[in-house]
């Protein structure tokens, strides 16, 4: 039996299926170790991918060679995408999944990887000399070797699950936790904390009566994710809104002191952005309802995620609480909803490639850097999967830049700022937005992806020729011109001023209300050119337009501040020694040890005072 490989994955949800596949597709022979075959890429939680800021990760995801995008697709029940009111820097898609198939088509895309090898067992220890990690001892005794070991254990390391006053040791509902690892990695001087989440109750959807509830369809098309020729999306499934009431509250409110989270038997910091229902009620008191969001866990089955009702109250008062809701007289529950708590290590230990500090060879991806959310652990996962294959082929890493993607911004996010609670991303996070879109996630990263060896030949040709009918399509609008009597009609039907003289067509794309389809009613030359061009490239020269103006603003900006990222930092330099730097940078700067000045000037506590000092002492 082999035991030598390149990486070893250590963990088999979002992260570490992506970690595996990146650096398979790199050349790399991987092993893939988890304690359970038959929850390879579980959703955990609600059955889901994307949403405000999460759709643009996915896509970028993909853009990279990813295949979360294409399993999302190849999956889905309902396609929305939101925000498509605002500007398209918010524009983010969302998908409800079958959760069975997306795990289904995950394990079946990993098998049929030839690279790929899998074991099932738990790992309770690294195998490390010289501070450099040579493989795993699983629990079983068998040990594997390795140049590189990925750890993705999700909430595993240590998981208390909590339903009341019941607590019992487990990673996730009905599976045990992981031991041994946090005890090995504290004895190496790793930091570590506690996080909290939590996961509402799942009902039988035989008992909801869906007539008292509001119906929320999907897009009429739908999108997609992947840009990649995944299969159009049919019959789609409505989900549902319903709301928590007052007497919700008020049986919620009198039984809060059965909370774990409010009986002191749960110390550590949940998710901000999802709280539980205890939580709201307490937060937000004022509210006389909360918003239920009804989603099916897939075609073939009953079962129903109930978001927005997270709670880890004894099931019997979950259950009371659930039958006060409108629809729900006589809900039936399959299983209550719990809190668990888990290890993660603050990543101010990590690298930018997600490589530890301590331990050569050793990443980190996912929940264990202190992140929630199935988008943020599978950008991780992509990128520690790339970093350590680039790392043992002895090639320059890749790390994305906060223009550059939004999985950019996660990162240096995570280094430079930590967290002391779950971190979701947000398009507020992003600086620069709307160079950061969704529409334009392959122009961003697809050259990146062929340039590591994600993204096969074929798919880069076919970027490529997308990239120019883009281009085409672009010199086509700025240079042809529009006359008044051309125009004009078309723009009395729309309510439109009218032209005076004749102006480039780039002009008149400028008016918000005007679109590409209607410049093809009134040049009908110009239709045809555009008819045979995909309905993504009419999208996206339309916005490199219209939003020509803020777009250079933004990339003018991003060039000032990204000649800071250009000037290295020595690596072991101890700050310390310059007298000039307040005490806190001084602090902080020894402790997550910057690259360059640019990722120094977003550490938090290090002043723009600080920075100058460093750029004298670099003799700028």
């Amino acid at each position: 039996m082999q035991t030598q490989y390149d990486i070893i994955v250590v963990g088999a949800g979002h992260a570490g299926c992506e970690a595996a596949n990146a650096a398979a597709n790199m050349g790399c022979k991987v092993l893939l170790i988890t304690m359970n075959m038959t929850t390879i890429a579980q959703m955990s939680c609600n059955p889901a991918m994307g949403g405000v800021a999460k759709g643009q990760i996915v896509r970028e995801i993909d853009a990279l060679g990813g295949l979360s995008g294409i399993i999302t697709d190849k999956t889905m029940i309902q396609f929305r995408m939101l925000n498509r009111s605002k500007g398209p820097a918010m524009w983010s898609p969302r998908a409800q999944s079958d959760r069975m198939r997306f795990a289904e088509e995950w394990r079946l895309a990993l098998e049929t990887n030839p690279n790929i090898d899998f074991w099932q067992d738990m790992v309770q220890s690294l195998l490390i000399k010289d501070f450099r990690v040579q493989g795993v001892r699983c629990a079983m005794g068998k040990e594997f070797f390795s140049k590189a070991v990925i750890l993705t254990n999700g909430t595993f390391l240590n998981g208390l699950i909590h339903v009341g006053e019941k607590k019992f040791s487990g990673g996730r509902s009905g599976e045990k936790a992981a031991t041994g690892l946090t005890e090995q990695l504290i004895s190496l001087g790793f930091e570590t904390g506690r996080m909290k989440t939590g996961t509402p109750p799942r009902i039988d959807g035989r008992t909801i009566d869906y007539s008292r509830l509001e119906i929320q369809h999907g897009d009429e098309p739908p999108g997609k994710f992947s840009f990649t020729d995944t299969p159009p999306l049919e019959h789609q499934i409505p989900c549902h809104i319903g709301y928590t009431n007052k007497a919700v509250h008020a049986l919620i409110a009198d039984n809060i002191h059965k909370s774990p989270m409010y009986n002191g038997q749960i110390q550590s910091v949940g998710p901000r952005y999802c709280p539980s229902i205890e939580d709201k009620i307490v937060r937000f008191s004022d509210k006389e309802r909360h918003q239920l969001f009804i989603e099916p866990e897939g075609r073939r089955t009953i079962e129903v995620y109930l978001n927005g009702f997270s709670s880890s109250l004894p099931e019997e008062i979950q259950y009371k609480a659930l039958r006060q809701i409108e629809g729900f007289e006589n809900a039936k529950m399959f299983r209550p909803g719990y809190a668990i708590e888990y290890d993660y290590f603050p990543p101010h230990q990590l690298r930018l490639t997600l490589e530890t500090q301590a331990i050569e060879n050793l990443y980190f991806a996912g929940q264990i850097n202190g992140t929630t959310g199935y988008e943020e652990a599978a950008a991780q996962g992509i990128m520690a999967g790339i970093n350590a294959a680039l790392k043992i082929q002895r090639r320059e890493p890749l790390i994305l830049k906060r223009n550059q993607a939004y999985i950019g911004v996660l990162i240096d996010d995570l280094i430079n700022k930590g967290t002391q609670e779950p971190y979701r991303m947000f398009t507020s996070r992003a600086e620069y937005r709307i160079l950061l879109r969704q529409d334009n996630a392959d122009l961003r990263l697809t050259e990146i992806g062929y340039r590591v060896g994600t993204i096969s030949e074929q798919r880069y040709q076919e970027f490529l020729r997308k990239k120019q009918t883009i281009e085409e399509l672009m010199n086509m609008v700025k240079e042809l011109s529009i006359s008044p009597e051309e125009a004009n009609p078309f723009l009395e039907t729309l309510g439109e001023s009218p032209l005076k003289q004749k102006i480039k067509v780039s002009q008149l794309l400028l008016r918000p209300n005007i679109s590409l389809e209607h410049i093809c009613k009134m040049l009908p030359t110009f239709n045809h050119k555009l008819q045979v061009a995909e309905k993504e490239v009419k999208e996206e020269v339309e916005i490199q337009v219209k939003y020509q103006g803020y777009i250079e603003r933004e990339s003018e900006m991003a060039k000032k501040l990204e000649r800071l990222e250009e000037i290295k930092l020595p690596e072991n330099f101890n700050y310390y020694k310059l007298q000039s730097l307040s005490n806190e940078a001084k602090e902080k700067l020894n402790k997550i040890k910057p690259q360059t000045l640019g990722q120094a000037s977003r550490i938090s506590g290090v002043s723009p005072a600080d920075i100058s000092v460093l750029m004298i002492y670099m003799g700028r």
